[in-house]
């Protein structure tokens, strides 16, 4: 027995000493372990600061871009809002520079036919006035008076435009046909002979329609009249259910009248009807 104690001292200090050592070794490693977790997130939180220092640049780029993309947008949408402002405006101009001329052709139309009338009844003034006066109680001598003078072709075609307005056809074609029969060189000869067709028109005698635009074209080639006459017979033939010669007959304006206003309408009746 007192042998065995020593021994187990020594056994014991053995193991003490053993736990001790053990305990040194594993405070080493988590030193270490430790130190490397600490290094390791030394390296992280750097390359952490690094992406978000590249983040940074980044956003920083993409807000220049972004700024420069809406400056540019609102470049090009103030320039948009300027060129429709533009556009209107000149559309607007241009609609008042066609009302303008209508108003003042319609305007001179008028001024003519009053100058006319005015001329008229001067005429019929003078006419009076320089008749000869009876002898008074004499019978048996005739006084001569000239007849006094009519309405002009611009009066006539006033009334002729009037009486169409009014529906009132028969008596429209009597005032056209006066210009045509008494001023036959008359300017306003070709506009007479186009109101025929279109009383026709408005009363639905086709046949005397298309013959009077007819002998517009045949007889005034070159006035305006006559591209308009030949567009409205391309009109009447297509409600004929005459789609061929209708169609060579719009093309015709094409052709022979290019600088027309009949010329656009043309152009636009063969793009809808090909």
């Amino acid at each position: 027995m007192r042998f065995l104690a020593p021994v187990a001292l020594a056994i014991a200090s053995t193991a003490c000493f053993a736990t001790r050592n053990d305990v040194r070794i594993l405070q080493g490693d988590i030193f270490a372990l430790k130190t490397q977790q600490a290094q390791a997130d030394s390296a992280r939180a750097r390359q952490l600061a690094d992406i978000a220092a590249a983040v940074n640049t980044l956003n920083s780029t993409l807000g220049v871009v972004r700024d420069s993309v809406q400056d540019q947008g609102a470049r090009l949408t103030t320039f948009q809002g300027a060129t429709r402002q533009e556009l209107y405006s000149l559309g607007q101009q241009l609609l008042q520079l066609g009302e303008l001329m209508g108003q003042s052709q319609a305007a001179m139309a008028r001024f003519r036919a009053d100058i006319e009338d005015q001329n008229r009844q001067v005429m019929e003034q003078a006419i009076r006035a320089a008749a000869p006066p009876a002898a008074a109680g004499d019978t048996t001598q005739a006084v001569v008076v000239p007849p006094a003078p009519g309405e002009g072709p611009n009066v006539l075609y006033e009334i002729g435009r009037n009486m169409l307005m009014q529906s009132s056809y028969s008596a429209a074609r009597d005032a056209f046909g006066q210009i045509i029969e008494r001023f036959p060189d008359s300017d306003r000869a070709p506009d007479a002979q186009l109101g025929i067709a279109e009383a026709f028109q408005a009363e639905k005698r086709v046949v005397e329609e298309d013959s009077t635009y007819r002998l517009v074209i045949e007889k005034y080639p070159r006035s305006d009249a006559a591209p308009a006459s030949m567009y409205k017979l391309g009109l009447s033939l297509d409600r004929q259910g005459k789609r061929a010669e209708a169609r060579a007959t719009m093309q015709r304006v094409v052709r022979e009248y290019p600088g027309s206003d009949s010329y656009t309408l043309a152009t636009d009746w063969l793009n809808k009807n090909p």
